[in-house]
């Protein structure tokens, strides 16, 4: 080269690499194009993509196509946490509910996408990372990037996946005999008179007539399968020119269910799904895209709702069937109703019930007909980018509309049927039936109903400019202008449901890569909010130093690369603000609610129901973090983490305490306090990412680790409670309060040596409670904070993940966590009012005989409003260790696929949700009144072409 120290732009022919820029000398040998195989240095934030070493704190990445090929999941989100710290499942550095964006516009990551379509998925957590997005985006952002076809590599991918679902257990319930037993129990303790013989006990237990005397198992393999199938099968196929590049993904999914009884045996859901883009080369200053992707969802249920009516309808109180070989003879009458029945069930049956219980689910699921939903999503993106260097050299300007229109609808055919009632004799030493009562008729009319009719569209449009250049290749600098908004409307809702516009001014600059300043705001809009009140700007500050670079850094056999990070800002937001024109002061009309001077006559009233508040304005966000990003030894560790302190102020609120009580009214109904901005939140915590990357012999080991340490505090509330110890304030955001227990009272000379219960009359065997305040008297004034619910993140959450690659077998697996938060037993299992279902948890109530070991209460058959209530005598921590994911794979040599034909091809086995270590495990893996928690075990096959 005649000259050094010369700017040489390369430029690859093929879209889809970048163009690198080199300064050009005696000792380089070539230019060579960025290409795919460096895609995972790039990482997509809002409205930009930035190198991973020049990524800003408050933010992580993962590239889902390699994590594939060793965890192959169904769900976009699936263990995330154990990647991604700071994010544990549900939210975003406890924040609530965050933004999902598909190719930037908000879309959801559980029904719109599946893992195979997705390139990355990034987490956007600080406030200088989510500022550009406005309001929406103000506790957080997931952003998904799909993949696309990449110039002149032309592929094929197939996957087929096959498993089964396995339950981890049901609940337990008493059966009829020991029911019985227990509930004269319970009657006794309240000092009445059994209800149940023991002859009928006994008949129960025997089980020699379960039609007579049933005793029904709702979770017995007699109506359940013990597993359940998914399958699905996805094809990807990609491909295109310098020119065009194209991508497409077609799915199909079938799973069908647990029920094995009448229509329920027919149980399925399938979706069909197609995902396709299109990148275009216009000229050389223009480009564009098309996505466009739909998906059609079917399902076939029975009526009723078989899990719930599980956990609530008691074992004797029918038998499902009659068989009609135990109708007398010379019962003509129950003869005629066989012959002018519409449902014979397996020519041997009638349907049972009682004329309490006109319908059940067994008989629904026989006879009551059928549902099929449907569900169509249909979604639209284009993008057009247009290089301005000719006017501005690193200007450019793009643009994106996505239109998305989703609909659901039931067809159902509804039955009727009659259930029958039998009257039994054994006078022939027999069990026959001597009568049948009929309650209902038999109607099948054939019609098919249209039910829950749904829909659902999302515009959405930004446009922005980009400015991008470089100084003496040392000062980078970088400048976005955007603007954006997007509205989203439901059936039946008059305004949209979603509603926000904003725009956006990022500034960054760096030196040589080593030190970073940026500048990102946005200025807002909403009509949630009063005239005069619907703007404001959110502004935030971040700075780098990639401390590495230093000189004194420089050949450290310690430190690979080493970046501290920090920002600061504010963002505004109406996300908490519950509906439109709250601002407003809302009167009402009412007939009768007030006396009149006329007797007889109705005084029409108008009534306040809220008062006005032409100063509520947005909620802010303020926030201040840093963090760390570094890699030691060789890469051989490699360190993440971020600590954070967020305040959320003014958080709109109706707050009845700072007002005069005579601003409501109970009966009549009226109200004049208005919604106002009051209550204020804090959180901090550290989130941490760690990875280790070894070869020891032949193995090459990964270990990852990913965790968030978090707290929250109300620091502003509304209250006025008279005992400080009931104070929100200073309190956990999650806490629960309630009473503090002391044991079960052992007679009456306890209850009458301790304070007056005031939640109902008291026994021996029911909960005795600590008098806080010294009154004498326990209510809700004794209540006091009990521990953290951890619904907003645990006190500390994690995941680990680990790979073991040996030759071509891999072995992946994750495991995840959660410590310091704490539950309620507060489910029908453990409160049982009444004459409920009784749980295998009562057996180990309070009697005269079990007083010194018990740990539940005495039985009753009223609704003891003393026992059933938030204690810690319900509580238990929610601690816990799963085994969520493990995955053998193993990819066939080269030399054992056909030539020229298949690239790839793995075979794998995996199992999910295999494990959980926990004191309460038991609690924790059952489901009351729903579907079983499953294990599942898949077998699956991936090949390239």
């Amino acid at each position: 080269m005649a000259q050094t120290n010369q700017k040489v732009e390369a430029r690859s022919s093929a879209e889809g690499y970048q163009a690198p820029v080199a300064v050009a000398d005696t000792n380089r040998q070539e230019i060579v194009p960025v290409g795919i195989e460096d895609r995972a240095s790039l990482v997509n934030v809002a409205f930009r993509t930035v190198s991973r070493k020049d990524l800003p704190g408050g933010v992580s990445a993962i590239n889902l196509p390699a994590l594939l090929q060793k965890n192959y999941t169904t769900g976009a989100l699936d263990n995330l946490s154990a990647f991604v710290g700071g994010f544990n499942g549900n939210n975003i550095w406890g924040m609530g509910e965050y933004m999902v964006l598909i190719d930037g516009v908000p879309r959801s990551a559980t029904t719109d996408i599946h893992p195979t379509e997705i390139e990355q998925i990034t987490v956007l957590k600080g406030v200088a990372a989510l500022a550009l997005y406005g309001s929406r985006a103000a506790k957080g952002v997931i952003q998904i990037t799909t993949k696309r076809g990449v110039a002149n590599e032309k592929r094929i991918n197939v996957r087929v996946n096959t498993g089964l679902h396995v339950p981890k257990g049901y609940p337990n319930y008493l059966g009829s005999a020991e029911y019985m037993t227990l509930y004269n129990e319970a009657r006794q303790n309240d000092g009445l008179t059994p209800l149940y013989n023991q002859e009928t006990i006994w008949n129960h237990y025997a089980g020699t007539n379960p039609y007579r005397y049933p005793d029904v198992n709702y979770y017995s393999p007699e109506y359940l399968r013990k597993v359940y199938n998914r399958t699905d099968a996805i094809t990807e196929i990609s491909g295109g020119n310098s020119r065009a590049r194209f991508y497409t993904n077609i799915g199909f999914t079938h799973s069908n269910s647990l029920l094995k009884v009448g229509e329920a045996q027919n149980d399925n859901n399938t979706r069909l799904n197609v995902r396709g883009n299109i990148d275009v080369r216009l000229n050389d200053n223009i480009t564009t895209s098309i996505d466009a992707s739909a998906i059609f969802g079917n399902n076939r249920f029975a009526h009723g709702n078989y899990w719930t009516n599980a956990a609530t309808l008691r074992p004797y109180r029918f038998s499902p069937l009659i068989p009609v070989s135990m109708i007398e003879e010379s019962d003509q009458p129950s003869q005629l109703q066989i012959q002018n029945s519409n449902y014979l069930i397996d020519g041997k049956y009638l349907l049972g019930g009682t004329q309490q219980q006109l319908t059940n689910p067994f008989a629904d699921m026989y006879a009551a007909g059928y549902n099929k939903g449907t569900t169509r999503q249909f979604q639209f993106t284009n993008v057009i980018k247009v290089d301005l260097r000719k006017a501005l050299p690193g200007l450019s300007f793009s643009s994106r509309i996505g239109v998305d229109y989703s609909t659901s609808y039931n067809l159902a055919f509804n039955n009727q049927y009659a259930i029958y009632a039998p009257t039994w004799n054994n006078y022939a030493g027999t069990d026959l039936i001597s009568s049948m009562q009929k309650f209902g008729e038999d109607r099948k009319n054939g019609a098919q109903n249209v039910s829950n009719s749904w829909r659902q569209q999302t515009l959405f449009f930004s446009g922005q400019f980009n400015y991008l250049t470089r100084i003496n290749d040392v000062h980078n600098i970088s400048a976005i202008l955007v603007g954006t908004g997007h509205q989203r409307s439901e059936t039946s809702a008059y305004h949209a449901t979603q509603s926000h516009v904003n725009l956006g001014l990022q500034l960054g600059y760096n030196y040589r890569q080593k030190y970073y300043l940026d500048f990102s705001g946005a200025l807002l809009h909403s009509a949630k909010l009063p005239p005069g009140n619907r703007q404001a700007f959110s502004p935030t500050l971040s700075a780098g130093w990639r401390i590495s670079e230093e000189a004194f850094l420089a050949g450290s056999s310690i430190v690979s690369s080493l970046k501290l990070t920090a920002s600061a800002g504010i963002l505004h937001t109406d996300l908490d603000i519950p509906g439109y024109y709250l601002y407003k002061g809302i009167f009402t009309q009412s007939d009768g609610t007030w006396y009149s001077w006329r007797d007889g006559t109705l005084t029409r009233t108008t009534d306040s129901r809220r008062g006005e508040n032409n100063d509520l304005f947005f909620a802010q966000r303020k926030e201040i973090s840093v963090g760390v990003d570094g890699s030691f030894f060789q890469q051989l560790i490699s360190v993440n983490a971020n600590f954070f302190i967020s305040r959320m102020n003014g958080i709109v609120t109706q707050a009845a305490t700072i007002y005069p009580n005579y601003f409501v009214t109970g009966f009549p109904q009226s109200s004049f306090i208005p919604y106002v901005n009051y209550n204020n939140d804090q959180r901090s915590g550290l989130d941490f990412n760690l990875s280790l990357n070894k070869q020891l012999g032949q193995v090459a080991w990964t270990v990852g680790m990913a965790g968030t340490v978090y707290s929250s505090k109300a620091t502003r509330r509304a209250e006025n409670y008279e005992n400080t110890y009931q104070n929100r304030v200073d309190k956990p955001l999650d806490a629960i309060f309630g009473l503090q227990s002391n044991g079960l009272f052992a007679d009456q000379n306890d209850i009458a040596a301790n304070a007056t219960q005031s939640f109902g009359q008291v026994k021996p065997g029911d909960i005795k409670y600590i008098d806080q305040n010294g009154d004498n008297l326990i209510d809700s004034r004794d209540e006091v904070y009990l521990g953290r619910a951890g619904w907003n993140g645990s006190p500390f959450s994690f995941g680990v993940h680990a790979t073991a690659r040996w030759k071509n077998l891999t072995v992946f697996a994750i495991a995840t966590g959660n410590q310091g938060a704490y539950s309620q037993k507060n489910s029908s299992y453990f409160w049982i009012r009444g004459d409920d279902k009784y749980s295998a948890a009562v057996r180990d109530r309070w009697t005269p005989e079990t007083a010194a070991t018990a740990t539940y209460p005495r039985l009753t058959s009223l609704n003891n409003d003393n026992n059933i209530r938030t204690s810690d005598f319900w509580l238990y921590r929610n601690n816990r260790i799963n085994l969520a994911k493990v995955q053998v794979t193993y990819a066939l040599p080269g030399r054992m696929l056909p030539a020229k034909f298949i690239r790839d091809l793995n075979l794998y086995a995996s199992g999910s949700d295999l494990l959980t270590i926990a004191k309460e495990r038991q609690i924790m893996e059952m489901n009351i009144g729903g579907a079983p928690q499953t294990r599942f075990f898949n077998l699956g096959l991936n090949a390239a072409f």
